[in-house]
């Protein structure tokens, strides 16, 4: 987590980006959001509904451990890629969206009129890139499924760098010719650390729970669940100590100049993942990471609940027995 002039720089801030491109964004993500429900409601396994959860706090969690890399600069696992292997497209494109919502409304991390600018690069396409690489190796041994995953979650950093970059062009923030290599060219180390954490992270899941990877069809039993929610509990203690370096986003605005187009929030209701009334403390930053952690896992795990029942309710059997 990084601070400048009082932004919190994870995710795109507002002012970074044209209002007509930003409109455009959150146009292409309702839409996404939309199939994503849709499609997600049809090849629904309600087995995966508590998997979810633990897979969105587990993400948000994960994020807000900056890890440093190469010339003072830090990087965090975005996560699309675990969750695409875990839960399938369509419910990772609904986790994703729901991580960065509660990020920027309640942590002021990313802009609101950014937002669906954030959700296509850091939930749609990671995800895309991720699923479609991992489905060509579904049924290939262990050791081929980790490698594909570490080059997926590689090339979705990448991929959502190089939009990232596209975006910021096209918004006349910065030159083409400048921004898309810088992005792409410190987003390549920054993409080494996603791709050695999603390799544990599945490593770990396929020698627990095997099943729990989405081309098996089946989830986890209790243990699993217990087990995930002691991981997010480690990931929260250790928090405090993320890197203090501008991520790579920040980076490339300071050394382009940019820096400055950036706009703070209206409300800042939890800055900097802290609560105010413990001040800029570890426990300060603990505390407010349980918050959020806790609610975007019940946020995620309610709104499968809502599509199992509306699932069940389109189903003919289901009618029939009622």
């Amino acid at each position: 987590m990084v601070i400048f002039a009082g932004i919190l720089f994870l995710h795109v801030p507002d002012g970074f980006l044209s209002l007509g491109l930003a409109l455009l964004c959150w146009v292409l993500a309702l839409v996404v959001i939309g199939l994503a429900v849709r499609n997600g409601r049809n090849a629904f396994d309600e087995r995966l509904i508590p998997v979810a959860g633990i897979m969105a706090a587990f993400i948000f969690a994960g994020q807000m451990i900056n890890f440093p890399v190469a010339g003072g600069t830090s990087g965090h696992m975005i996560g699309a890629t675990l969750a695409a292997i875990v839960l399938g497209p369509w419910l990772a494109v609904l986790v994703m969206t729901a991580v960065i919502v509660l990020q920027a409304l309640l942590f002021q991390d990313g802009g609101l009129v950014v937002m669906g600018a954030n959700i296509l690069i850091m939930g749609v396409i990671p995800v895309i890139i991720s699923y479609g690489l991992f489905r060509m190796v579904a049924q290939r041994s262990k050791n081929i499924k980790l490698a594909t995953a570490g080059l997926a979650a590689w090339l979705s950093v990448m991929g959502a760098a190089l939009v990232t970059a596209l975006l910021l062009g096209f918004s006349g923030t910065s030159s083409f010719r400048v921004v898309v290599p810088a992005m792409l060219g410190i987003h390549a180390i920054i993409g080494l650390g996603e791709a050695l954490i999603t390799a544990a992270a599945l490593s770990f899941i396929m020698r627990a729970r095997p099943q729990l990877v989405h081309e098996s069809g089946t989830a986890g039993g209790r243990g699993w669940m217990v087990g995930g929610v002691v991981v997010i509990l480690l990931v929260l203690l250790i928090s405090p100590f993320a890197s203090s370096f501008p991520d790579g986003l920040e980076w490339v605005a300071q050394q382009q100049g940019f820096i400055n187009a950036a706009k703070a929030a209206p409300v800042e209701l939890l800055p900097d993942y802290t609560l105010p009334v413990l001040g800029d403390t570890a426990v300060s930053t603990i505390t407010a990471g349980f918050i959020g952690a806790l609610l975007v896992g019940l946020l995620v795990f309610g709104f499968a609940k809502m599509l199992k029942t509306t699932t069940n309710l389109d189903r003919p059997e289901v009618k029939s027995k009622e």
